[in-house]
């Protein structure tokens, strides 16, 4: 299922300062056929139809499986907001082996593509932004940002330019290339075997409960609120960092996706480990990586200073900056 998901996205310069590029310094729209992937289609179709289908079987659940259902969703949203997002696509922060392995893990009951794939994709977003390079170009409106991007061949000025790029860090990291290599497996045991077997095995609840919930349920949850991320983040919220770029300030987005919603900051600033002025508001995955700090598996915070924060807010801003 290899054009199926993939999620946010960025591109190293220097010392892994991610670029922006204007959509006008690109070279001018091509337009090329959208070619429609039927497989991606039929698939999305139907896993967002189980997954409305799962919300019945919500009040025949036992509160372990919410339960489960619930730390899934976490633990699968941090290897892609903590793992291939920050980690590995920005490297705005240093993990231990052990917290890579359980990032990677993560990854892999997420399904948006391993993490090698996806950390390319994001820094192919970052460097051309809103271009027929992105990936998921916002311009091309919601539903294309959103999922409609999985359902066409990638436009070939991504494809072309993504070659352009530095991606040594990725193929030295032995996490990143293990799970790339056995990816697909790992797929099936993590997304779908072990979160619908578990429940099964331990408090004796049903299989096709522990399938729709845990698995199917989850996945899709996690997969539209890293969507989200390409889509509404890109065009509902203000912009108190740079007016001059698409991306915004979307608290609904944030706290959907642990954290990854105040889009205009991370775009503006997109080597900071937290994504953020505001810290712990409305963002997880900066509370877990600075708990992994405390436990000695991370280091290396890179974080902006406020001076400059400030300064950039009152020069490129649209008015709407506040501290906190």
């Amino acid at each position: 299922m290899r054009d199926m998901s993939n999620g946010p996205t960025a591109l190293l310069e220097d010392e892994c300062d991610l670029v922006h590029t204007p959509t006008n310094s690109h070279s001018p729209r091509r337009d090329v056929p959208r070619v429609v992937v039927w497989r991606n289609v039929v698939l999305m179709s139907v896993l967002h139809a189980a997954a409305v289908y799962s919300l019945l079987l919500i009040p025949s659940a036992s509160p372990y499986t919410l339960l489960w259902t619930l730390f899934c969703f976490v633990f699968s949203a941090l290897g892609i907001t903590a793992g291939a997002h920050r980690l590995w696509s920005h490297r705005s922060y240093k993990a231990s082996l052990p917290l890579r392995i359980f990032l990677a893990l993560g990854n892999s009951m997420a399904f948006q593509n391993d993490i090698y794939e996806w950390s390319r994709d994001h820094r192919v977003h970052h460097k051309y932004s809103e271009t027929d390079a992105d990936p998921h170009n916002a311009t091309r409106g919601f539903f294309f940002s959103h999922i409609g991007w999985l359902l066409v061949r990638k436009h070939p000025d991504v494809i072309e330019n993504g070659k352009k790029l530095e991606f040594t860090d990725l193929k030295n990291d032995r996490v990143v290339m293990i799970q790339k290599r056995f990816y697909k497996s790992s797929v099936v045991v993590l997304c779908f075997v072990i979160p619908a077997v578990l429940p099964w095995f331990l408090w004796a609840e049903s299989l096709s409960v522990g399938f729709f919930l845990p698995a199917i349920l989850r996945y899709t949850l996690v997969l539209n609120a890293t969507w989200l991320v390409n889509s509404a983040a890109h065009m509902w919220g203000n912009r108190p960092y740079d007016v001059n770029i698409n991306p915004r300030e979307n608290r609904f987005v944030a706290f959907s996706a642990i954290g990854e919603g105040f889009h205009n900051y991370h775009h503006t600033f997109p080597y900071d480990y937290g994504t953020s002025e505001f810290g712990y508001k409305l963002n997880f995955t900066t509370w877990f990586i600075d708990f992994m700090c405390v436990l000695g598996l991370a280091k290396d915070r890179r974080r902006v200073p406020v001076e400059l924060v400030m300064a950039r807010a009152k020069r490129t801003g649209d008015g709407s900056h506040r501290s906190g």
